[in-house]
């Protein structure tokens, strides 16, 4: 079965140009659960550079998914067996104004547009520059 990976090495993901904010938020919880926003912010920003974003993303969907311990393993060789969707797609890039670093392990930080971190990220020649998805065609 072929993996997939949504890991970046030495890549800085700008927000989307179309992202509503100026200046990021922490994604509002709503409700009894936590959005993938809330659960993605919560991974990265307490933890920088210690998760992949494939650890991220399937740790959200494991969450989601309320997947048991015994569950896992098999489950994440299965999520990983088609593409998934990366962090050009988060709502963190997208709507709530956050740029993702990944380091040259992979491991991943996000810093606020507004934040000096950012702009440094988003000049720095010597990293891949991706722009996060838009929100709305045109």
């Amino acid at each position: 079965m072929k993996t997939h990976t949504t890991n970046y090495t030495n890549t800085f993901i700008e927000v989307a140009e179309d992202c509503p904010v100026r200046s990021a938020e922490i994604p509002p919880i709503k409700g009894d659960n936590k959005t993938i926003a809330n659960l993605q912010y919560e991974m990265v920003f307490n933890n920088p550079y210690k998760h992949t974003s494939d650890d991220v993303l399937f740790h959200c969907h494991a969450v989601k998914n309320k997947l048991t311990e015994e569950e896992l393993e098999n489950a994440r060789s299965l999520y990983f067996s088609k593409g998934q969707a990366c962090f050009r797609a988060s709502p963190l890039t997208k709507r709530y104004g956050y740029g993702v670093h990944y380091d040259s392990e992979g491991r991943m930080a996000i810093y606020p547009c507004e934040c000096e971190e950012y702009v440094q990220f988003a000049s720095d020649k010597t990293l891949t520059h991706l722009k996060a998805m838009r929100s709305r065609k045109g």
